[in-house]
């Protein structure tokens, strides 16, 4: 029987690890709408878009004690990886600690996600985080970089300017109505969500962690 059943495009994309593509079958892969906004929290944390040659690729990794996450992240976007999950050693604080990394391919898609968190080859909040920061975004923001807090949540955006992790501090006020407070402006500035605000966030989030991250949201 010949099935009819619609489909959301994007949902039904398997993993293409070990396989190869040329450089036109590339250059005509598009991000669906859900997993581009994995992306663009993914960035927003402790991933990377790297400039190789014509495109950029995009690059994430997470201790070996988050492995159920990373695995969550690769089963999101194995359609657009060429390789699986690979182990790896960094040194933190004198310190070495296994990690668990993915790297996409190389393509346009990345590209164009490139251009408005580099645009001067240093990682920004791009002016549009406004509807770049989707409840999807922000759940992969709080997986990948927040820090669970005794009734509150502690977002470390250290890397950023006083003036980026502010941007991104209004979107949480205004977009998502979170009470929020900047720690250590003049440092190392990172953002408070407030304990009366949690409930709203965990609506908001919960649909799109996985069960090893809730407890960053008190669950």
């Amino acid at each position: 029987m010949e099935c009819k059943f619609l489909v959301i495009w994007g949902e039904n994309l398997s993993s293409t690890a070990k396989e190869k593509f040329n450089r036109t079958e590339l250059a005509i892969v598009k991000l669906p709408n859900n997993i581009k906004h994995v992306v663009i929290g993914l960035v927003l944390s402790d991933g990377w878009l790297e400039h190789r040659r014509k495109n950029a690729r995009l690059g994430f990794a997470q201790s070996l004690d988050h492995f159920e996450y990373i695995w969550f992240v690769f089963s999101l976007l194995s359609h657009y990886c060429s390789s699986y999950p690979m182990a790896r050693n960094r040194t933190t604080i004198n310190k070495k600690k296994s990690a668990i990394q993915i790297y996409t391919r190389s393509m346009p898609c990345f590209t164009e996600l490139y251009s408005f968190f580099y645009p001067n080859g240093v990682k920004i909040i791009p002016d549009n985080i406004y509807n770049m920061l989707t409840p999807i975004a922000l759940a992969h923001l709080i997986m990948g970089d927040a820090a669970a807090l005794k009734y509150r949540l502690l977002i470390c955006t250290d890397s950023y300017s006083i003036k980026d992790v502010v941007k991104l501090m209004n979107v949480l006020i205004i977009k998502y109505r979170l009470e929020c407070s900047c720690y250590n402006p003049l440092t190392k500035p990172r953002i408070y969500i407030r304990s009366q605000s949690m409930p709203i966030l965990r609506d908001v989030v919960k649909p799109y962690m996985t069960k090893s991250m809730l407890y960053k949201i008190g669950l």
